[in-house]
């Protein structure tokens, strides 16, 4: 597993796979304003927290990532970030 600031998972890779399970960009405020011990139940996965220095965002084609980037810095995120060029790009450098 990738390892962020601290030898802590990195949001990046754990969120990432969170944001999988959820049906849409609409789901995310109400998982991001879940308490911690919820969401872990509901996704088997620790809740990012507001400190959390990189938090990306991604979609298939970039739209979605940013709205849910977008969202995440209005709720407090400071660290949440859209990766631009979406999944599309990652996939085309080899991920």
């Amino acid at each position: 597993m990738l390892r962020g600031p601290r030898g802590r998972p990195g949001a990046f890779l754990q969120f990432s796979v969170v944001a999988r399970a959820m049906a849409a960009v609409s789901e995310l405020e109400g998982a991001l304003r879940m308490d911690a011990a919820a969401f872990q139940a509901l996704y088997s996965a620790e809740k990012p927290k507001l400190e959390d220095e990189n938090l990306i965002f991604f979609c298939q084609m970039g739209k979605r990532g940013l709205q849910a980037a977008q969202l995440a810095q209005g709720l407090g995120y400071r660290g949440a970030r859209n990766y631009p060029g979406a999944y599309r790009e990652w996939f085309e450098k080899g991920g």
